[in-house]
This record gives structure tokens, sequence and C-alpha cells, in this order.
């Protein structure tokens, strides 16, 4: 019998396919796992509103990491500790002023399950509102009254490097900034000291489970401290390269079972599918 493990998974490139789907094959695998006692978690970058559709689709009884470890909350049980850790809203704001001498095309704000739209967009209006949310438009100076999980930052992409570099020039004390990829390319802002690795980590002293029985798969940057906190840590073939570099392995992309296929092996359930 193994030791219990953490299995955590990112979402977006790394557990769904390019279809947005879980493959019946990886499904398969996670629920023997589950079935001999190991805990299988989601930790996405995603809110939980747009996670908790697989949350149930594999019958998880676990803790979930959203918003790069800013949430984190037992779906199904309500004495577990509830970890929220928002921005400071008066460093949002400054942000909020600086729209137009950073060239930003509009900003998003959410609080948990409530977003606010500095202007309306239908595409990212789609995108953003999948779990029918409470949804805001207007000066984001005037609609948000209280700290946002996260802010989202859309630009065109000649100008994002200089909105990264002036968060990180002006701003390095107090947040985290990360580079989304396809299909909503957009700068994530959450409080400075918060990623993945924070709520794995949380998660897995909480449950008892040592860090070398964490195993943690991703593919973006957002994954990166996770990837090295996890006792295993897997890149998927997909993934970016610094991401490969920091993983103990790589295993194949979310289109071909990457998840499913190492775990088998890992796990020794080849052939029991």
């Amino acid at each position: 019998m193994n030791a219990k493990h953490l299995i955590c998974l990112d979402l977006d490139g790394t557990l769904l396919t390019d279809e947005k789907t879980v493959s019946p094959y990886t499904k398969n695998i996670l629920q023997q796992l589950k079935e001999q006692g190991h805990e299988v978690m989601i930790s996405t970058g995603r809110p939980y509103r747009a996670s908790e559709i697989y949350y149930n689709e594999l019958g998880l009884d676990s803790p979930i990491v959203n918003f790069n470890g800013a949430f984190i909350h037992h779906p199904k049980d309500d004495t577990f500790k509830v970890v929220h850790e928002p921005l400071d809203l008066s460093i949002a704001k400054a942000i909020f002023e600086q729209l137009e001498d950073l060239n930003i095309q509009n900003i998003i704000a959410e609080v948990k399950d409530h977003i606010y739209f500095h202007y309306h967009d239908e595409y990212l209006f789609h995108g953003f509102t999948m779990g029918n949310p409470v949804v805001q438009n207007g000066d984001l100076n005037l609609t948000l009254q209280e700290e946002p999980t996260s802010i989202l930052i859309q630009a065109e992409e000649e100008h994002v490097p200089a909105i990264r570099e002036h968060l990180s020039d002006v701003y390095a004390e107090q947040l985290e900034h990360r580079r989304w990829g396809a299909p909503y390319p957009v700068i994530e802002i959450v409080k400075k000291g918060i990623n993945k690795a924070v709520g794995i980590q949380y998660v897995s002293e909480t449950l008892g489970i040592k860090q070398e029985h964490i195993i943690a798969f991703g593919d973006e940057d957002n994954d990166f401290e996770m990837i090295e906190y996890a006792g295993t840590g897997i890149a998927m073939a997909n993934a970016i390269q610094e991401l490969k570099l920091r993983a103990d392995e790589v295993t194949l992309s979310n289109n071909e079972d990457g998840i499913g296929v190492f775990l088998a092996r890992y796990f020794n359930l080849e052939g029991r599918t």
C-alpha cells in the first residue's frame, strides 16, 4: 500500500484537454487512486465557480485552491478553515487610476464570485462569467468597495512588458503578477506571497500529508512554485519551457492523458482501464 498522497491538478492545459474536458482514461485513474485513499485536489487560477463543474465531475471530496492560492476552501466541509487573501483596496485603486497612462484596455476585479468590469466587453464577459456570478460594470474606483481577490488587466501585447515592469517597480512589496495565455491573454494580479504552493502546503498540512507525498501537475508560469514545492513536480509536454526546467519529470500532453499515464505508472496501475 502506497503512503497517502495528495495529487494536485491544474486545470487548463493540464487536466483539461484543449476541448476543456477530462478524458475518460485520466478520470478512471484518478477514481482508482481516490478509492485507494489518496487525495485528489484541484489547484487553479480559476475562481471556484469556474472549476466547480470539474470538481463535481471527478466526484471530489477535498479542499480546492482557487485564484492561484488567494482563496482556499472545502466545498463539502463547513468545518474546514477558509483562507482568503485579497489585495489591499488602496493598491487596487491606485492601479485603476493608471489605466490610460499604462495603455490598459480593460480591468476586471474579482471578489470571490463577484465580478467587476471597468468596461463591458462581450468576449471577456462570456469567458469570465461561467458559474453565474454577480456582475457589475462601471468605473472600478466607484463600484469596487471591498478588497479584490484578484485583478485582471487586459492590454495589447505590445504594452504588456511595460505594464508588468511598472507593476514590479512600483508594487514589488505588495503584489504578484502573472501572464495568462490563450484564450484570455491577461495579466493577473494577486497579493504578494500568494501562489499555488502556499495553497497546497496549507491543504497538505491540514490533511496531514507530507510534502514528499505531494504530486503536482502544471503547464504555465503560475505553476512554478507548486511544481517546485511538491515532492514530485510534473510538467505537461505542452508546458512552457521554464516550467519543464523546474519539474522533476515531463509527462505527455494534456491531450494525451499525460496525468493518467504518469499516475498509472507511478502507482503501478497499468492495464487497469
